[in-house]
């Protein structure tokens, strides 16, 4: 095998599934980071990095731990042997293992987990509830103004003060003919802030104002990524019949259903919205005949039932872990087989019936 190093390991992953995806107010990326250099020869995969599963990773020798969930979340004060999550750290360190965590990127991706939690509903066509925007489009600014003018001192002076604007990009002056004249077309994009002494500016002419443009720049969905998945099965299929099938697809012996009003076991699910984890705010308000997720408040199942909407719980880490082993094979191919990838034998969801 030829070495990597810890910086490539980590370079690689987020090619694979870009941060930027992740939602702001999640912790993503390398948490943890021994001193360079640092070669990674096996890369350990878990979706809860609890104390026996780091124990794990000592005894299986790991140099990257991959945890799906962020073990430090909460900002750390200190680290010391006090508390489970500081432990981790300790640990980590002491034993040279660097912690990195993908969470809500791998939501998102279009080969993520709930791309593989829609696998255990049969054939289905989905899409994601609140798809993902392109990080980097457009360029700067919320807001893009455009005017024409006269060539002539006017402009000018409207332009020497355009300029002279904080958060203002992308200026530009291009020929145009208007209704047979010649004059010049500005374009510029600002943020919000701007906007506002961008609009002060050109009222002070109300020829110029009359003629400006104001557009909101948004920027463009990505195609299959985003939080949830929306999935039309192609064929409808009873209730139970969908239960079972979860069942097998996670390896659940129990799951629990709350029966939407008016429902029974053979009725027909053709939509069903799904989001692993905890799925209340994702799932909340859609239209389908069955919610899919790992836990959701009292509160939201009441509602959904009420609606006349089935919810099958798996509980939280029910709904993710499964993901790892084909996460192991995609990131074997990904790395070039360059290193030893493993999964955790001792990660399991801490509810059990």
């Amino acid at each position: 095998r030829s070495l990597m190093n810890l910086r490539e390991v980590v370079s690689a992953l987020n090619d694979f599934a870009s941060l930027s995806l992740a939602e702001s107010w999640d912790n993503v990326g390398l948490l943890v980071e021994p001193s360079p250099p640092h070669t990674v020869n096996t890369l350990f995969l878990t979706n809860d990095l609890t104390e026996e599963v780091m124990e794990e990773a000592v005894q299986k020798q790991a140099d990257l731990i991959l945890s799906y969930h962020p073990p430090i979340f909460a900002p750390l004060k200190r680290v010391t042997w006090k508390t489970w999550k500081e432990r981790l750290v300790v640990r980590a360190l002491e034993h040279r293992i660097g912690i990195y965590s993908p969470h809500t990127a791998y939501d998102a991706i279009p080969h993520g987990v709930n791309n593989w939690l829609t696998k255990g509903l049969g054939a289905c066509i989905s899409i994601p509830l609140h798809p993902s925007t392109a990080p980097s489009f457009p360029a700067e600014g919320t807001h893009r103004v455009e005017f024409c003018a006269h060539n002539n001192e006017h402009l000018d002076m409207v332009l020497s003060k355009i300029k002279d604007i904080q958060e203002i990009s992308c200026l530009t002056t291009l020929p145009a003919r208007v209704e047979g004249e010649e004059q010049t077309r500005v374009s510029l994009n600002c943020s919000q802030k701007a906007l506002l002494e961008v609009v002060a500016l050109l009222s002070q002419n109300s020829l110029l104002y009359h003629k400006t443009e104001i557009l909101l720049l948004q920027k463009p969905l990505l195609p299959h990524t985003g939080m949830g998945r929306l999935c039309t099965l192609s064929e409808p299929v009873s209730l139970s019949d969908i239960m079972e099938r979860i069942k097998s697809h996670l390896k659940l012996p129990h799951i629990r259903l709350a029966m939407g009003m008016g429902k029974t076991l053979e009725s027909p699910v053709k939509k069903a919205a799904l989001c692993a984890g905890s799925g209340g705010s994702v799932l909340k308000g859609t239209e389908a005949d069955l919610y899919l997720t790992g836990e959701m408040s009292h509160h939201d199942i009441l509602d959904a039932v009420a609606n006349g909407i089935s919810v099958i719980l798996c509980e939280h880490s029910n709904t993710e872990r499964g993901f790892l082993s084909e996460l192991r094979d995609m990131l074997a191919i990904h790395l070039q087989n360059k290193i030893n990838i493993i999964v955790s034998e001792k990660d399991r969801d801490p509810l059990q019936v």
